[in-house]
């Protein structure tokens, strides 16, 4: 006989940047000018990422896309991929990601895409920590996610191989 798995979730919504801390409005405006390097001349979407590191440096990243639509990276990606290469073994923190479209303001909050989703996954059972995850639109509310498993529960990691 079948049971029904109920998963929730909780995430904290501030209304703007003022609200947040000191700290994470620092590290927001960090993926604010990120995005705003962004290389998105085939979608006009720019993402820019801010990661906080335990050692207290701020890595940015930003979406790279190429004509060859796999080719191209996410800013998470980028950003993330940048800290384990050159501060290995040292954990993130915190996220901050904002995203829109080039031409316009965007103020729906943008959360990581899947493959972005699974990475972090990734580095959080690596550093078994959590990280702390900001997301907006190119202004607006800001999404809190206490982790990765807030916004991917049932993740796949190495338990499975």
């Amino acid at each position: 006989m079948s049971k029904k798995l109920n998963i929730s979730t909780s995430l904290e919504v501030y209304e703007n940047l003022q609200e947040l801390a000191s700290e994470d409005f620092l590290l927001m405006e960090h993926a604010v000018q990120a995005r705003s390097r962004a290389y998105a001349p085939y979608s006009e979407f720019a993402v820019g990422c801010a990661i906080l590191l335990e050692n207290n440096e701020i890595v940015t990243g930003n979406n790279q896309e190429n004509a060859a639509y796999p080719s191209g990276l996410c800013a998470e990606r980028v950003a993330l991929f940048y800290a384990g290469s050159q501060y290995p073994g040292v954990p993130v923190k915190k996220m901050a990601l904002t995203a829109g479209p080039m031409s316009s303001d965007f103020f729906k909050p943008v959360p990581p895409c899947g493959a972005c989703r699974q990475v972090i996954s990734e580095y959080e059972k690596r550093q078994e920590n959590g990280i702390e995850i900001y997301f907006m639109g190119t202004g607006g509310k800001v999404v809190k996610a206490s982790s990765m498993e807030s916004l991917l529960p049932l993740s796949f990691d190495k338990n499975y191989l």
